[in-house]
């Protein structure tokens, strides 16, 4: 008889869940559930309140939707028996976070606070927190806590205290009717096992935790706000989970959403890009995974602390038990070729995609790739999201230059495939440069399954062989192999991850060598790159804030002349 695991896989848009072999990693089922809601980012759903810029907030009944379709819709198709699933486990984006009652009711359910939009969930996009992001920087900088380093110098407005300060500064009483402020990784544990976690990896990562020194002292949260001074006994737990370990066993409740045995392993939560680490045979130093899609995640495993600067951070035991686990990160990838896509491709290129019978992303990769690297003149700067490493600065905006009136469309599609290799060379180069060697890269995500171009310019761009995962849903499978830990070897799992990576991860056949050729125009290309990089990025020029801050002006006064007329 053979055991199965699930692994849930909360994304963006969308959750997905995995029925993977414990024996082997083998897919079995897999199934999707799109949110309803989306990523809220212009209105309140149901309401007409209208956000303001860099606001991205989700509604939590989405995830347990998530639970309620895919894993009921993964047993239908597999015919699995659900006494023969041993375990879940779950992956998420990261930092999302909401506000939740004593018993986990998050205040956006409740009818008082349905249309308040800090009641809601702050996706991992939220950027808003800006302004509490740049002050916990400046204070902790000033006071010479020493937590810094390990974050690249800078805690991003995307992670967990900026974004529960930015609660607090604009909305006090939502602050106080929240009796929890938690990662929605731990949350949904929460709804599925009726037991309140939180896992190493987003305290780690995400919320200024370490192993060594647990979160910062109330004197610092206190420096901030003195309201703040007891933010982790009041609002959050000093108790945190190693990944892996057990939550919990399936609530009863939760068992009716999903059609498994109440009592069913629940692993604690893990972050979607740290769960595919050993999903894509990763469990030792030097291999670099790198999670391709919406966004770029860069992981990496050493055996000594490293500070390298405008890294996400680094945490003991964070991905794999036993090393340092070092985290970096693009915000703007796959986003970007969807913007191109979406509003800059004239009609003929749309005409021709559909007589050829393909995607408008097939067409222009055709075409893009027929290119030789340097003959479109252009060059781009890949932050049209932002810049989450090496720079940390959400701030910086997107470039392209070099553009004439010759300019074809699948040049510049090509460039701003370029631009993200470069970012990703520059996190390459920090890591090495400051102690953390990368050897090869394994791919993983979206990317690979949808753009061979893409991934062999990033063997071109770095001259690092590109290797890719063989699980079609890395995170998910990764988020599995956890749940065949949570069950252990006993129940028919493993007792460590490193086993389950040993069983059930593979690579596949195809790998991305680089091209001599290619790489030595990539390499002028990218000092070039470089210096627009520093020009823009540190300081030198920061056009790109003027003109945020100009815009964030006329909108404000649009806005405010608006609700004047209209009075």
């Amino acid at each position: 008889m053979s055991n199965y695991v699930i692994g849930v896989d909360f994304g963006t848009e969308s959750g997905r869940a995995v029925l993977v072999d414990v024996a082997d990693g083998r897919e079995v089922a897999m199934a999707v559930h799109s949110y309803t809601n989306g990523v809220i980012d212009e209105r309140l759903p149901g309401s007409d309140i209208e956000l303001e810029p860099d606001w991205a907030l989700q509604d939590p009944n989405d995830y347990l939707e998530v639970f309620k379709h895919t894993i009921p819709d993964v047993l239908a198709e597999s015919k699995i028996d659900p006494a023969d699933v041993i375990g879940v486990g779950i992956d998420f984006t990261a930092c999302t976070m909401l506000p939740v009652k004593a018993d986990g009711t998050p205040l956006c359910f409740l009818p008082e606070w349905r249309n308040h939009p800090h009641a809601w969930v702050k996706l991992w996009k939220h950027h808003a927190a800006q302004p509490e992001a740049n002050k916990l920087n400046a204070m902790a900088a000033e006071l010479g806590y020493d937590f810094l380093p390990r974050y690249g110098n800078k805690i991003s407005s995307e992670w967990f205290f900026p974004k529960a300060w930015q609660i607090l500064d604009e909305a006090p009483e939502v602050y106080a009717a929240a009796d929890r402020l938690i990662e929605a990784a731990d949350w949904v544990i929460w709804m599925l096992s009726g037991v309140e976690t939180r896992n190493n990896t987003t305290a780690g990562y995400k919320a200024i935790w370490s192993k060594e020194q647990g979160f910062p002292p109330a004197d610092f949260f206190k420096a901030l706000d003195p309201r703040m001074e007891n933010i982790v006994d009041e609002k959050m737990s000093r108790a945190i989970v190693e990944v892996g370990k057990r939550a919990g066993g399936l609530t009863e409740e939760a068992a009716g959403w999903t059609g498994l045995l109440p009592g069913t392993a629940v692993a604690v939560a893990n972050v979607d890009a740290h769960a595919a680490v050993p999903a894509a045979t990763v469990t030792e130093p030097a291999r670099m995974v790198i999670i391709m899609g919406t966004s770029n995640c860069h992981m990496l495993l050493g055996t000594q602390e490293s500070i390298v600067p405008g890294m996400c951070g680094y945490v003991a035991d964070g991905i794999i038990p036993g090393y340092f686990g070092y985290e970096a990160g693009q915000s703007c990838v796959g986003d970007h070729f969807a913007w191109f896509v979406d509003t800059c491709v004239p009609a003929a290129y749309e005409d021709e995609a559909k007589s050829l019978g393909i995607s408008i992303h097939e067409l222009l990769e055709k075409k893009a790739g027929a290119l030789t690297p340097g003959v479109s003149g252009l060059l781009a700067l890949d932050w049209w999201n932002g810049n989450r490493s090496v720079l940390v600065d959400v701030d910086l905006t997107g470039l392209l230059i070099g553009a004439t009136l010759a300019t074809k469309p699948e040049e510049i599609y090509r460039a701003l495939i370029e631009a993200t290799a470069y970012g990703t060379r520059v996190i390459i180069e920090a890591f090495r440069n400051n102690g953390v060697p990368v050897d090869e890269i394994v791919g993983t995500g979206g990317m690979p399954d949808h753009n061979k171009l893409f991934m062999q310019i990033y063997a071109d761009v770095t001259g690092c062989e590109v290797k890719v995962a063989a699980a079609r849903q890395t995170p998910a499978v990764g988020a599995a192999m956890h749940g065949a830990v949570a069950a252990g070897k006993a129940a028919g799992g493993y007792d460590t991850i490193v086993d389950a990576a040993q069983a059930m991860a593979h690579l596949r056949d195809e790998v991305y060598v680089p091209n001599p050729a290619h790489k030595a125009t990539y390499d002028r290309l990218y000092a070039e790159y470089l210096t627009l990089h520093d020009y823009f990025g540190r300081g030198d020029n920061d056009v790109m804030k003027r003109l945020k801050m100009l815009k964030a002006e006329i909108l404000a006064r649009t806005s405010s002349q608006g609700m004047g007329d209209g009075g």
